[in-house]
């Protein structure tokens, strides 16, 4: 006898067949069978009418913290999602040395942990409400060992490479850079190839957010495949943009490259989301070097008018086009501001906050004022997003945080918003490839075997949603909206969302490497 039957909906594989009609099995946390007549099982659930489709995998995630949240967090369980990467753009909760003279708590805060492992075990203790894998951060490998100096002191590499080692035996699914942020940015080609050959020797991933993702693109990309080729490494390229107007089209030559690399032998995939916008700290606008030594001599340089003069000639250099921030993607009226310490700042744009000062000037004095303010940029063309989005090497993930505080949409609601707005009413992706996007193309990628897809033996992680009334009514004003749609979603077997409602617990999973 099975422990359930989900019965009579459309079943899709996530492998992209075409869906059937079908029953689905689940007995011990797996799938036993799929099709009809399965025989007894102890409760059978009705979901005529329904998709029914492996639990969505989220490749680009940064709930790194939401284990130590207070309660339960189930904002991806209400997507369909089952499983989150983290670690992502280079930054994870650990390696971070308190007692080290370049220690800075970084991004994340109390939650920087002496080792990668100890991160691990404390999100184990803590559990979580859907299940995570987590990379190691190049930013936060290179912070424990250089902090914020752009010139490694002898030695550096090995220790990195250590660390990283030590990451990948406690059970980092592998290695995320983010070349367009510090200290990260800092770093030359050869060693992202070092750490990358660390991860081979673990036969795990290097997923990169791209030294550029607006004129530099192209050189970047060569960069990242020049790195997955050097160390025999599964590449995913994260969050696929054409950032900025000078650039809107570029997505044909982003994809031609994608697909080159992968003739040429290299296990190359990538992620997307489904928005225009972007979310990242006001810093990410300034040159890397505005940020070298750290935060005083970032509010130092921003605070003498002759480093602020040649800051802005950095950025703006025609001739250059990594090492120069973001400012060149960005206009005034695209960037507006998400989280600032100022009263009356947040939630409007650069250009409402000028005041009669020049753009940059403002940017400066914003950052004086608060250097951990962020925003979101409206920089990207749909052209460009929907091209990345139909090609067959391109899955969906999130880029979203914890769901705290002022926020971008993605957080609450990407894969609602993907498969009503560009599967349901745009018609972009159909519906057998759309569940293959949130499935097994990320999973394979990051060494989840027997999940994002469904079939006797896979793990029994399962989204059922209505495909007519599945949706995202957030925006960027209100962002915090709970999705809709998702109607029942099966965590190793167990009814974590019954009826559309939660049904409460921590009965995630934290997938450690290769043992996920």
């Amino acid at each position: 006898m099975h422990d359930l039957i989900l019965r009579g909906g459309t079943l899709h594989d996530g492998f992209g067949s075409p869906g059937r009609t079908a029953d689905v099995a689940v007995a011990g946390g797996r799938v036993t069978a799929t099709g009809r007549d399965l025989g007894r099982a102890a409760r059978v659930v009705d979901v005529d009418g329904m998709v029914v489709a492996p639990g969505f995998v989220d490749p680009h995630s940064h709930s790194d913290t939401v284990p130590f949240m207070a309660g339960e967090q189930p904002f991806k369980l209400w997507q369909g999602v089952t499983t989150e990467i983290i670690g992502n753009c280079g930054f994870s909760c650990g390696p971070a040395d308190p007692e080290s003279p370049h220690f800075t708590p970084g991004i994340f805060g109390e939650h920087a942990f002496t080792t990668f492992g100890g991160y691990l075990d404390a999100v184990e203790r803590e559990g979580t409400t859907n299940n995570l894998a987590a990379l190691v951060g190049h930013n936060t490998l290179r912070t424990a060992v250089c902090g914020m100096d752009a010139a490694p002191p002898p030695g550096a590499l090995e220790r990195m490479t250590e660390l990283a080692e030590e990451a990948f035996a406690a059970g980092a699914c592998g290695l995320s850079s983010g070349l367009e942020y510090v200290p990260g940015a800092y770093a030359g080609t050869a060693e992202l190839i070092a750490l990358a050959r660390a991860a081979r020797r673990w036969n795990l991933v290097y997923a990169t957010h791209l030294r550029s993702e607006s004129e530099g693109l192209a050189a970047a990309l060569d960069e990242a495949v020049e790195v997955a080729a050097a160390a025999g490494v599964r590449l995913q390229v994260s969050h696929c943009k054409a950032s900025g107007r000078a650039v809107h089209g570029s997505s044909a030559m982003l994809l031609d490259k994608l697909t080159a690399a992968r003739v040429r032998g290299v296990d190359v995939r990538a992620d997307v989301y489904p928005y225009r916008a972007f979310c990242t700290g006001l810093v990410a606008l300034l040159p890397p070097a505005a940020c070298e030594g750290g935060e005083p001599e970032l509010l130092r340089r921003l605070a003498d008018p002759g480093e602020r003069r040649a800051l802005r000639a950095l950025a703006e250099d025609p001739e250059r086009t990594t090492g120069v921030g973001l400012w060149r993607e960005t206009h005034p009226e695209d960037v507006r501001l998400l989280r600032h310490a100022s009263a009356g700042v947040t939630g409007r744009s650069l250009a409402d906050l000028l005041d009669g000062r020049e753009p940059w000037d403002a940017l400066c004095d914003l950052l004086m004022a608060d250097p951990h303010a962020d925003g979101v940029f409206h920089t990207m063309h749909d052209d460009d997003v929907t091209r990345i989005m139909r090609h067959p090497l391109v899955s969906i993930g999130s880029d979203g945080g914890p769901p705290a505080g002022p926020t971008h949409p993605r957080t609450y609601g990407t894969f609602p918003t993907f498969l009503s707005e560009y599967v349901r009413e745009r018609g972009l992706v159909p519906m057998a490839e759309a569940i293959r996007k949130a499935g097994s193309a990320t999973a394979a990628q990051f060494g989840l075997a027997d999940r994002g897809w469904l079939g006797r033996g896979a793990v029994a992680d399962v989204c059922v949603f209505d495909p007519a009334a599945i949706r995202h009514d957030g925006t960027y004003d209100e962002p915090a909206t709970r999705p809709a749609g998702v109607t029942h979603v099966l965590l190793g077997g167990r009814m974590v969302i019954e009826d559309g409602e939660f049904t409460g617990g921590r009965h995630g999973r934290l997938l450690r490497g290769s043992r996920a």
